[in-house]
């Protein structure tokens, strides 16, 4: 199994219009015939004007059939494609794989926060047999959606998702966290490993499986 992760950035005020469109055009097109749609989210904090929407497939040759595939169906580049495409300033997607099973929450009424971490060459492994080992103790406290390496896209980085019933859970829990004896010695030894964090915080959209 693999994982795409893709981030459009928007012309602002254009956010509303393009969900229409996906929700009531692009996902009858495409239902989960071209990729399965694990979670599509709107960003509520960090770089705005931006959907964030994660795809799984068997592997790169699935994905590379269904996309070619989806490029002759004409519901789609006649239909769909003409009316998003001006409405959009930026693409990037991330091809990943999973650390660690994903755990959709289970029933809907999440904020999600993403992050992903570039690390020093060579000190990936290193990271991710620390941050395994003590993700018990953070797990107590908060629903893992996701641990993935990126493996096609920005090398040296794991990506990881979280969900919290709302800002105030989050903030609460990641303060809990903090105190933990656990996550401080984790953290002492585990951030030199580290040159580069980033997050974001999502909201998911009507249509997203993950919500």
């Amino acid at each position: 199994m693999i994982y795409e992760l893709r981030t459009y950035t928007l012309v602002p005020g254009t956010q509303a219009q393009y969900l229409k469109l996906s929700g009531e055009v692009g996902r009858k097109v495409r239902g989960d015939n071209y990729g399965t749609l694990e979670g599509y989210w709107t960003t509520e904090f960090g770089t705005l004007n931006q959907l964030v929407h994660l795809w799984s497939f068997a592997d790169l040759n699935e994905r590379q059939r269904l996309r070619a595939a989806l490029a002759q169906n004409e519901a789609w580049t006649k239909e769909y494609i003409p009316q998003i495409r001006p409405m959009m300033l930026a693409q990037e997607n991330k091809i990943l794989s999973a650390v660690l099973p994903v755990v959709p929450p289970t029933h809907a009424g999440h904020v999600y926060e993403l992050r992903w971490y570039r690390f020093h060459v060579g000190r990936v492994g290193e990271w991710l047999e620390g941050f395994k080992a003590v993700l018990p103790v953070r797990e107590k406290l908060m629903h893992r959606v996701g641990l993935w390496q990126t493996e096609i896209a920005q090398l040296n980085e794991v990506v990881h998702m979280w969900a919290f019933h709302d800002l105030n859970e989050r903030a609460a829990k990641r303060a809990e966290l903090a105190q933990e004896p656990a996550w401080q010695a984790f953290l002492a030894k585990a951030s030199p490993c580290l040159a580069h964090m980033q997050a974001v915080v999502l909201n998911p959209v009507p249509f997203s499986p993950m919500r």
